[in-house]
């Protein structure tokens, strides 16, 4: 791992991971106008009717609205990985890994599946593992989610970088929680890890990224000097 501008970094303060199982299921369904989205309500609310019926922690359905910068294009065309442009997921968390490989063979979640693939130009399905964590997302409240899909050629480095990136975010948004999501082996590895958080509000993150020098200096060029792509992307809970 190389570090960049290290007298700016704090290791994230972290929790250790869970045994939660997740099924992640994405698709490219609207349009986007710049770093805005517009995603079909008809669809999301469709997808939480039939995620409703399925057992399992929890199950979520996200709308995107806006993708923040980030960094890496360049490194994606090298692999010849599409850029997520995802803007609408389903999250679904389990007791373990194995709940979640159950539950993707289930005639529940496959009927979910198979709306969304209907509907979508292109979709990303993972079964994944908790690599690690600042603490739980609460879905509970009508919050700003993140989920940022990162790709570096060594996902050890990515796991390594990600505790400073994160420290950066704890110390200047006071980000209150992240799970991150390790696809497992044989999966889709486009994005090595995927992260979610959540925020309150737009208040408590969007000024820092466009106004803090340092979102630049030390987040962005760490993810650059290490060869990683982070396509972070702001989703509403339908």
């Amino acid at each position: 791992m190389r570090l960049i501008n290290d007298h700016l970094a704090v290791q994230a303060r972290t929790v250790p991971p869970t045994g939660d199982g997740f099924v992640m299921l994405a698709g490219e369904v609207g349009s986007w106008r710049g770093p805005f989205a517009s995603a079909p309500t008809r669809l999301a609310a469709r997808l939480k009717a039939l995620a409703s019926g399925i057992e399992a922690r929890e199950a979520n359905v996200f709308r995107a609205v806006l993708r923040p910068p980030g960094e890496g294009e360049e490194v994606l065309a090298a692999r010849g990985i599409r850029p997520a442009r995802f803007d609408v997921v389903v999250l679904i968390r389990t007791a373990s890994v194995e709940a979640a490989l159950e539950l993707r063979a289930s005639a529940a979640y496959r009927e979910l599946a198979e709306t969304l693939h209907a509907a979508a130009r292109r979709t990303h399905q993972i079964v994944a593992d908790n690599a690690g964590r600042l603490g739980d997302v609460d879905h509970g409240q009508d919050h700003c989610y993140l989920f940022n899909y990162f790709y570096a050629d060594d996902r050890e480095t990515l796991l390594k970088v990600w505790k400073y990136t994160a420290g950066w975010f704890q110390a200047k948004t006071a980000l209150p929680n992240s799970a991150l999501m390790r696809p497992l082996e044989d999966e889709p590895a486009d994005y090595g890890l995927i992260n979610h958080a959540g925020w309150p509000n737009w208040r408590a993150f969007l000024p820092s990224l466009i106004f803090r020098p340092t979102f630049r200096s030390f987040v962005l060029a760490n993810f650059e000097a290490n060869g990683i792509a982070a396509q972070p992307i702001i989703y509403r809970r339908v």
